[in-house]
C-alpha cells in the first residue's frame, strides 16, 4: 500500500552527499514565514477560484446583454476555468525560468488586465479573448506557485497546509458572489468587471509574498524528511525506484555540464568589459547589455532544460506509471464535481423543489461543507498512523459513490445529504498537492502539478457541455451523472492497479548481487 515517495521510488537526484552532510533546517519550514505563505495561497484561492465559482451572477447578465444563446454564452466561463488549469505545464516552465514569485506577479497583472478590458466588451467572441484566454492564462500564472509554494515551505503539515489555503475556494465563492451580485445591481456588469480587475491587483501582492526558499534550505528540507521516513517506511517498488534514479542521475550530469558551458560564456563576456575599461563609455554600456543578455539566455536555457527534462528527458515524469495512472484518473474526476454545480438548479426545478432549494441552495451546501471536508482531510491524512494515499482513495470512493446516487434523490432532504457527502468528500483536492509531492519530489512539483491540474482543466472545460449534449439527447439529466461517474470509476480503478503491478515486478540485481 502506497506510504511515500520512498515507496513510489520518483527520486531524480543522488542523495548519498546529501545523507553524509546533514544540513541544520530552515526555521521557516513548517512555521514562521510557511503561515505567510498559507495566507497567500489561501488569498490566491478565494480571488481566483472564488470569483470563477461566482461566475453565474455574470453569465446572467452576458445572456441579457448579448442575447446569444446559452451554450455559447457559457463557453466565456468554461474556457476562463478550463484555461487556468489547462496552462499549468507551461506556466511550469515560467516557474523554472522566473521562480515562483515572479510569475505569480506577472499572472495577476494578466489576469486583472483580462477582468478591465471585459469591461468593454462588444460581443460574446470578445469576451473569449479577453476573459477567457487573458484572465485565465493570468489566473493559471498565480494558482500553480500558489499551490507549490505551500508544499515547499511544508513537510510535517503538507496535507493541513494545503487543506487551509485551499478554502479560499469556498470562502471566495460565497464573497465574491455577493460582491459580484452587489456592484451588478448598483454600477452594471461593465463596471462591475472593471471593479473586479482592480481588486484583481491584490494578486500581486500574493506574489510578493512567495518568498522563495534558498537550495540549501530545500536539501536541508528533503535530508530531514527522508531521514525520519527510512526507519518506518519498507522500500516497496524498488526496481522502479533505482531505474527513474539512474534516470535523474543522468539527467543532472547533463545539466551540470550546460551550466558550465554557460558559465564560461558569462565569464568571456566580464572579461571583455574588464579589458575595455579604458574604452568609451558607450562601448562599455554595450557591453553590459551584451552580459544581461547572457545572464537572461543562461536563465532560460536553465529553465528550459529542467522543463523538458521532465516532460520527455531521461528523467521524464511518465516513466511513473502511477502519476500516468494519476493523471488519468484527474482526466475524468473533476467534470464530476463541476457538473453538479451546473445542473442541480435544473434538477430542483423538475422536482418541484424550487422553495426549499431559494431558501436554502443546494450547490451552497456543498460549499459550505467542502470547506471543512478540505480542513478535516487534512488534518486526518497528517495523522502518522494513516496513508494519505488511502484518504485520498477512501474520499474518491465516497464522491463517485454520490454521483452515481444522485440522480435517484428526489426529495429535498435526500438531495442535501448527498450535497453535504459530495462537498465533504471533494475536500479530496486539498491532498492532490500532497500525494503528487509525494510521487515525484518536491524538485519536480511545479511539473507535475502542473499536469494535474492541465488534465482537471480538460475535464472542467470539456465535462459540463458534453453534459449539456447528453441532456439535448435524452432530456433528463440522469445519464449525464452515470456516464461522469462512470468514467469516474474508471480512473480510481486505474489508480488502485498500478501500484500493485508496480510491486509485482521483479528487481533487477545490482552489479555487486551479480557479481556475488
Amino acid at each position: 500500500m502506497y506510504a511515500s515517495r520512498e515507496d513510489i521510488g520518483y527520486d531524480f537526484g543522488d542523495d548519498s552527499k546529501v545523507g553524509s552532510k546533514p544540513v541544520k533546517p530552515n526555521p521557516n519550514i513548517d512555521g514562521g514565514w510557511a503561515w505567510m505563505i498559507v495566507l497567500s495561497s489561501f488569498l490566491v484561492h478565494m480571488l481566483i477560484m472564488g470569483s470563477q465559482m461566482a461566475l453565474g451572477i455574470l453569465n446572467m447578465e452576458w445572456l441579457e446583454e448579448f442575447n446569444q444563446s446559452r451554450g455559447l454564452t457559457a463557453w466565456v466561463s468554461s474556457l476562463s476555468m478550463g484555461i487556468t488549469l489547462i496552462v499549468g505545464p507551461f506556466i511550469g516552465l515560467f516557474i523554472s525560468m522566473c521562480g515562483c514569485r515572479k510569475t505569480a506577479i506577472i499572472g495577476g497583472i494578466l489576469n486583472a488586465l483580462g477582468w478591465i478590458l471585459s469591461a468593454y466588451a462588444s460581443n460574446v467572441h470578445y469576451l473569449f479573448l479577453t476573459f477567457g484566454v487573458t484572465a485565465g492564462i493570468g489566473s493559471g500564472m498565480v494558482y500553480l506557485p500558489a499551490v507549490v509554494m505551500v508544499g515547499q515551505y511544508f513537510q510535517k503539515r503538507r496535507a493541513l497546509a494545503q487543506g487551509l489555503s485551499t478554502t479560499g475556494t469556498g470562502f471566495g465563492a460565497f464573497i465574491m458572489t455577493a460582491l459580484l451580485k452587489y456592484l451588478c445591481t448598483e454600477f452594471g456588469w461593465r463596471n462591475a468587471m472593471f471593479i473586479q480587475g482592480a481588486v484583481s491587483l491584490n494578486l500581486c501582492v500574493c506574489g510578493a509574498l512567495m518568498r522563495p526558499l534558498s537550495p540549501k534550505d530545500v536539501v536541508s528540507e528533503k535530508y530531514s524528511v527522508r531521514s525520519n521516513s527510512e526507519g518506518n517506511q519498507t522500500k516497496g517498488l524498488s526496481h522502479s525506484a533505482e531505474t527513474i534514479k539512474s534516470n535523474g542521475v543522468l539527467s543532472e550530469e547533463l545539466e551540470k555540464k550546460e551550466e558550465a558551458t554557460n558559465e564560461e560564456v558569462i565569464d568571456s563576456v566580464q572579461h571583455i568589459e574588464i579589458g575595455g575599461k579604458s574604452r568609451s563609455g558607450r562601448s562599455m554600456y554595450g557591453l553590459r547589455i551584451l552580459k544581461t543578455v547572457s545572464q537572461l539566455t543562461v536563465t532560460v536555457r536553465k529553465g528550459f532544460a529542467i522543463w523538458y527534462s521532465s516532460y520527455f528527458g531521461a528523467a521524464s515524469l511518465f516513466t511513473n506509471r502511477v502519476f500516468v495512472a494519476f493523471i488519468i484518473w484527474a482526466l475524468f474526476a473533476y467534470s464530476s464535481f463541476v457538473i453538479p454545480f451546473i445542473h442541480l438548479p435544473e434538477i430542483v426545478k423538475q422536482y418541484n423543489l424550487s422553495g426549499q432549494n431559494n431558501i436554502f441552495p443546494l450547490t451552497s451546501i456543498i460549499a459550505i461543507v467542502h470547506i471543512f471536508g478540505k480542513v478535516i482531510l487534512g488534518i486526518i491524512a497528517d495523522l502518522p498512523c494513516i496513508s494519505t494515499w488511502n484518504v485520498f482513495l477512501m474520499a474518491n470512493f465516497t464522491l463517485v459513490t454520490c454521483i452515481l446516487t444522485l440522480p435517484l434523490m428526489q426529495t429535498y432532504v435526500s438531495l442535501a445529504v448527498v450535497c453535504a457527502l459530495i462537498g465533504f468528500s471533494s475536500g479530496y483536492f486539498s491532498l492532490m498537492p500532497v500525494v503528487t509531492e509525494d510521487l515525484v519530489g518536491i524538485k519536480h512539483l511545479a511539473n507535475a502539478y502542473g499536469i494535474i491540474i492541465c488534465a482537471n482543466g480538460i475535464s472542467a472545460l470539456f465535462g459540463p457541455p458534453f453534459a449539456g449534449w447528453i441532456y439535448d439527447i435524452t432530456q433528463k439529466y440522469d445519464f449525464s451523472f452515470y456516464i461522469s461517474g462512470s468514467l469516474y470509476m474508471v480512473g480510481i480503478i486505474f489508480l488502485l492497479i498500478q501500484p500493485c503491478m508496480q510491486k509485482k515486478q521483479p528487481r533487477e540485481k545490482t552489479k555487486e548481487e551479480a557479481q556475488a
